[in-house]
């Protein structure tokens, strides 16, 4: 039962698997082990093979929920063979909370903490602290610690790499793991007409804040093989300043100046209201989007659900 009197967190982790769902049901189920949380959303995708949970609830059950589903990835994800095209260092690969409501980041940041060491004490798999929870200054980048995935940080853990929590080795089938508290983030894709991953690269080296592009957007360009498409995939940290109707215009120009234009766009998990800025599917180009992946109205039905 979701509480209005306890701060509700939120939890979005992501898992190296998008291609096998009973998987990724088995690890859904072991968040909802407890009537404490509610999953309201999950998705995964082939390509980037991965899957993104979204759930909330009470700070005790929220980071408990976490730490199971942790528990569940690693018995079923084997980092060495996995191959998709997101980057990832872990089969539970990165493990946010985010205050939603009478909580605040300092309290996601607690959270982190405990998550991130019950994961090597319980499981001894290594965990990073990152974002506001980051414990060194470049933690606080999710890319610095994914830099070389898996593989690199396999075959080369140097003392800078060493993580905040367990042993300078990778656990050898589940990896690492990344535990962190942010704000609310969203993961926005655009699909573009044509397979050339080499224009979604240039795309995303021109609309990424860390280029001088768009402020609070990170980007890459993919191919999705599955789709025979190229993809400019995007995390929006601060949708108030960045909208995602700002972010399609700005691919859209600069997708028309290579020769390309935008198929379609779609939002990984849910999306907070404001991030819309008041603009409709049709106009965002957005595929298989209803008002249930609007984060205020998940919530709201199930609280609803509660009384």
């Amino acid at each position: 039962m979701l509480s209005d009197e306890q701060p509700l967190i939120e939890c979005v982790p992501n898992f190296s698997e998008g291609r096998d769902e009973g998987k990724v049901n088995s690890i859904v189920q072991a968040i909802q082990a407890s009537a404490e949380v509610c999953v309201l959303d999950w998705t995964m995708d082939p390509d980037h093979h991965r899957s993104v949970v979204t759930f909330v609830g009470a700070p005790v059950a929220v980071k408990e929920a976490a730490l199971r589903s942790i528990a569940r990835a690693s018995e079923l994800i084997d980092l060495n063979r996995h191959q998709g095209v997101h980057p990832r260092i872990g089969a539970a690969d990165v493990i946010p909370f985010v205050p939603v409501s009478r909580g605040n980041l300092e309290d996601c940041v607690l959270i982190a903490r405990w998550t991130a060491e019950e994961a090597w004490r319980r499981l001894r798999i290594p965990t990073y602290l990152y974002g506001a929870a980051a414990q060194v200054p470049e933690r606080r980048n999710l890319e610095w610690i994914r830099r070389g995935q898996f593989e690199g940080l396999r075959e080369n853990m140097d003392a800078a790499r060493h993580p905040d929590f367990g042993a300078a080795r990778l656990h050898p089938t589940a990896g690492a793991t990344a535990v962190g508290a942010r704000d609310f983030l969203v993961a926005y894709n655009v699909n573009l007409d044509t397979a050339d991953a080499a224009i979604a690269r240039r795309i995303a080296q021109r609309v990424r804040a860390s280029n001088g592009g768009l402020p609070h957007v990170k980007a890459l360009g993919l191919r999705l093989e599955t789709r025979n498409l190229a993809q400019v995939s995007m995390n929006l940290t601060n949708v108030e300043a960045t909208s995602l109707p700002m972010v399609l215009e700005v691919v859209r120009r600069e997708a028309e100046s290579l020769g390309a234009g935008i198929l379609e766009s779609e939002i990984v998990g849910l999306v907070p209201r404001v991030a819309l800025a008041g603009a409709g599917p049709e106009s965002l180009k957005l595929k298989n989007f209803n008002s249930d992946k609007i984060l205020e109205n998940r919530i709201a039905r199930v609280r609803g659900a509660n009384l």
